[in-house]
């Protein structure tokens, strides 16, 4: 059984072969280890099956947002700053920060243009043409939801106009919507697997705003994008970090396919009552715990969280991303280790 076909039965609960399992690694990290974590990384090649030796510079060459100490406009007009190298940075100028503005807005062509660059589909096309013959997963580009109202808006100004209820606010989310549909048409066009949308709508405590207000504001525009999706006979990936135990049965209804719940936040016992046997769940392991573990302590979370999450018929996966210079590579090595061990039969 190949990649592919191993993680769409893991989605659709067809009793898959084993548990995938991935671990993301930051540039920061690879600044950090360098070639050790390279052959970290070719040590492993059960979790990382797509790996190949970057280019010289690749140890070197931060991507934009990424470098610290500067500064950076997006195709959506938001002004991104850096104080930590090798992280994201984050929205500094908001280009909706008053809705005077939003009369003359123009987002940007989502069929040219990606956040940060330039969108080639025939480049697109020939990656997942690539995918598909190696037995992989082809995962179409979804983008941000809720956090791209956020990053254009500003945090602040956003709680506000869904605490008064602005009217404004749902003129901003069609004009969301109608650029997602757009880019998600492109993506069916082409026989995705699936579609991976990113919305960060959850703090470590519960939702940034009330379920009420989500289920009155976002979730019909989730529903709409998910159901497009599922109607073309592709899956849906939300990741979104925070606590949305409150929306779980939202997702479902919504057409959430994977979604990727944070263990720190949701508690393994929340993410088993509200996920197990459900939905399926890429269990976002202890990244915040990563510095302090020991490696038996890693060892230790892999298995609990397999050992109440899985089911013959599947509906799990395990994540664990390792962001920040101070995480040891002996606990990174830890972590494919127990992955090696917990999750391949």
């Amino acid at each position: 059984m190949n990649y592919r076909e191993n993680y769409l039965r893991a989605v659709e609960f067809r009793y898959p072969e084993w548990i995938p399992c991935s671990v993301a690694l930051s540039p920061v990290s690879w600044r950090t280890y360098r070639e050790d974590l390279e052959k970290l990384v070719l040590d492993h090649p059960r979790i990382f099956p797509r790996y190949s030796r970057p280019d010289e510079d690749f140890y070197d060459e931060m991507p934009v947002v990424y470098r610290e100490g500067e500064y950076y406009r997006d195709n959506w007009g938001c002004l991104w700053y850096n104080i930590q190298e090798g992280l994201e940075g984050q929205v500094v100028d908001h280009p909706l920060a008053d809705w005077s503005a939003l009369d003359t807005y123009r987002m940007p062509d989502p069929l040219t243009q990606t956040e940060r660059g330039e969108r080639d589909w025939g480049e697109i096309r020939e990656d997942f043409e690539e995918l598909r013959r190696d037995g992989h997963v082809v995962r179409g580009p979804g983008e941000r939801l809720f956090d791209r109202l956020y990053v254009l808006r500003g945090f602040e100004n956003l709680m506000l106009d869904f605490a008064e209820d602005a009217p404004e606010i749902s003129r901003l989310i069609a004009m969301l919507e109608d650029y997602e549909q757009r880019l998600i048409a492109e993506s069916l066009r082409l026989g995705v697997d699936m579609v991976g949308f990113h919305t960060d709508i959850g703090t470590q405590r519960g939702l940034m705003i009330s379920p009420l207000k989500f289920r009155r504001y976002v979730r019909p525009m989730f529903k709409r994008l998910f159901q497009t999706c599922r109607a073309a006979g592709a899956h849906v990936y939300l990741s979104s970090d925070g606590r949305l135990l409150d929306i779980v049965d939202d997702l479902v209804e919504c057409g959430v396919s994977v979604h990727d719940p944070q263990l720190r936040a949701n508690t393994l016992e929340g993410i088993v009552r509200a996920y197990r046997g459900k939905l399926c769940a890429n269990v976002d392991l202890d990244r915040q715990g990563f510095p302090f573990m020991t490696a038996a302590e890693i060892r230790q979370q892999v298995k609990e969280v397999i050992d109440a999450m899985a089911m013959p018929e599947g509906g799990l996966m395990v994540l664990a991303a390792v962001y920040g210079q101070e995480i040891p590579l002996r606990n990174i090595a830890a972590i494919c280790e127990a992955f090696e061990d917990y999750c391949f039969p």
